[in-house]
């Protein structure tokens, strides 16, 4: 494994890496007839990636561009991003991912915000890129991606002086969030390969073997498990990433057997997507040895493991920060939602309540971390673009407020409860909005499911229930709302239960399947006054079934 130091850069690691591991396979991505590039598939080795990032380097400082320059790249999950990246890097340019699913306010939000100097576009993506550059009078030089070896201009401004360092930033990740405009996550070169040394060092039942594991992630370049977590694991310790450009439940184990995958990538969303399709040879004939990702249903999660025979290794991690824990020490504790022991050298911890003190163990609070007294910020992110406020005050007291609420048991494993924005507050009591979803999401009756707070006049707060049917036959009234109503109530407190449930055709969602709970009313508008609306709150009652 190349172990770089806290000097290093990017590109220097990356060189080091190709002549370490020259002849392995780098980076892949299935094939697929259906896809406009790369029908036949696609496989890189080491060796070749390095002249390939020469190469691309050459055309990029030809142009004038170096360091301070921001470059954005709009290539969808094309394996060629991380080409591009590598260059980008090397010359210390930073590098912003464009999410293809952005509407044109959304773009030019980007572009303003980040004030890229030059973007690469992939031909299907230059009318959104054109739209959203009408829309702004920030100057931006563009380069459709097909054509970007016939020349690209020169750069509008001069590259800063100066050299690369392990400080400068290399990526400009933005932050989905649930409210308001997205953050812009500064991450330097330390911050990137960091990242990738503790991805690869965890060990037991996530190890990784030198040159050995084929990594297959379908998850979006715009996104940093993929962009880096992932992809700086397998750069230092000569593995292969493969790149696929979407998660589909009919290609995933096509795609896995045909790459040879031996290593998975995973989201929540996954898991009842690959459950619910029929049992075939495919369930085990695979080389895969394990999956690591975060947001399994609990429910699921041991179904998924005795099906599939792999375990599903649950990690806590964040764009703002790199090392969390895993629980990939026997004895796990599948389907509890536990994600690990804090055992990763460096890391300090807290879990606090609303006025900032230390909660006992087994007490649901707010997790705060930090890398120690004397250094807290290392192996964090930079900071929020252009944003101190927002990063002091992530960072007050001393340490990262993550926003997630956690519990730690009393053997010290940590386990997540929800974020903490998702916490609803009805008659003083704390109702996790993540609990309610896993029971519903356990009905046959659900495909789909999240759970909101509305305001209530006398309880401060009740829960709402948005449900998308498995069987959009099924009637969206109050009996099917009664029925799922009563099936929670057997599984959870009675003032947990939905006090309102709509039905929905689907929800939106983010590019890495999270559901963007905001966009599903209008701002401003009352949920309980929506068409459709089943008000539920009649039936809770303590110690009592409708």
């Amino acid at each position: 494994m190349i172990v770089p130091n806290e000097r290093s850069t990017i590109g220097e690691t990356f060189f080091q890496a190709a002549e370490a591991y020259s002849g392995r396979s780098f980076l892949a991505a299935p094939a697929n007839d259906s896809r406009a590039y790369h029908p036949h598939g696609y496989e890189i080795d080491f060796a070749s990636a390095a002249s390939e990032v020469q190469r691309l380097i050459g055309l990029y400082k030809a142009a004038g561009f170096g360091l301070g320059h921001r470059i954005a790249l709009f290539l969808e999950n094309r394996p060629e991003h991380f080409l591009h990246k590598l260059a980008i890097n090397a010359l210390g340019a930073c590098c912003v991912p464009v999410n293809p699913d952005y509407r044109t306010n959304e773009l030019t939000f980007l572009i303003e915000h980040s004030r890229i100097d030059l973007a690469i576009v992939i031909q299907g993506r230059m009318a959104q890129m054109r739209a959203a550059l009408a829309e702004t009078p920030h100057a931006v030089q563009v380069v459709v991606f097909e054509d970007f070896d016939f020349g690209i201009p020169q750069a509008a401004r001069g590259a800063d002086e100066g050299l690369v360092t392990a400080d400068t930033p290399a990526s400009i990740l933005y932050t989905s969030g649930t409210t308001g405009r997205p953050k812009g996550c500064v991450l330097s070169h330390y911050y990137e390969l960091a990242s990738g040394v503790w991805y690869a060092t965890r060990g037991f039942l996530s190890q990784f073997r030198d040159g050995g594991d084929r990594l297959y992630n379908p998850l979006p370049l715009y996104h940093v498990n993929a962009s880096v977590y992932s992809f700086y694991c397998m750069l230092l310790t000569g593995n292969c990433q493969i790149q696929s450009d979407r998660f589909n439940p009919d290609r995933w184990w096509a795609e896995i057997c045909e790459t040879g995958a031996t290593v998975v990538h995973y989201l929540g969303v996954v898991v009842p997507l690959l459950l619910g399709r029929q049992a075939g040879p495919e369930d085990r004939g695979h080389h895969v040895r394990f999956g690591i990702g975060a947001g399994v249903e609990p429910t699921l999660h041991a179904t998924f493991e005795d099906r599939f025979g792999f375990p599903l290794i649950e990690v806590w991690g964040m764009t703002e920060f790199v090392g969390g824990p895993c629980d990939n020490v026997p004895p796990r504790e599948v389907g509890t939602r536990a994600f690990g022991r804090i055992s990763t050298e460096g890391i300090e911890l807290r879990i606090v309540d609303d006025t900032g003190s230390d909660v006992p163990d087994g007490t649901p609070g707010e997790m705060l971390v930090r890398h120690s007294e004397n250094t807290p910020r290392k192996r964090f992110f930079s900071g929020y673009l252009d944003d101190p406020d927002a990063t002091e005050t992530a960072w007050r007291d001393g340490w990262f407020h993550t926003g997630d609420v956690v519990l730690r048991a009393s053997n010290g494993m940590m386990h997540f409860v929800d974020r903490r924005k998702n916490i609803i507050r009805r008659s003083g009591e704390n109702i996790a909005a993540a609990e309610v979803e896993a029971v519903l999401q356990s009905h046959p009756l659900v495909k789909q499911v999240t759970v909101l707070a509305v305001r209530d006049d006398l309880r401060e707060e009740e829960v709402l229930a948005c449900v998308v049917l498995a069987d959009m036959a099924t009637p969206r009234d109050p009996k099917t709302a009664l029925i799922l109503f009563k099936f929670c109530n057997e599984h959870l407190a009675y003032y947990k239960t939905p006090g309102w449930m709509w039905f929905a055709d689907k929800l939106p969602t983010t590019g890495t399947q999270k559901i963007q709970k905001h966009e599903i009313f209008p701002a401003g508008s009352d949920p309980r006054a929506a068409d459709g609306i089943v008000d539920l709150r009649s039936f809770k009652k303590r110690g009592r079934a409708p």
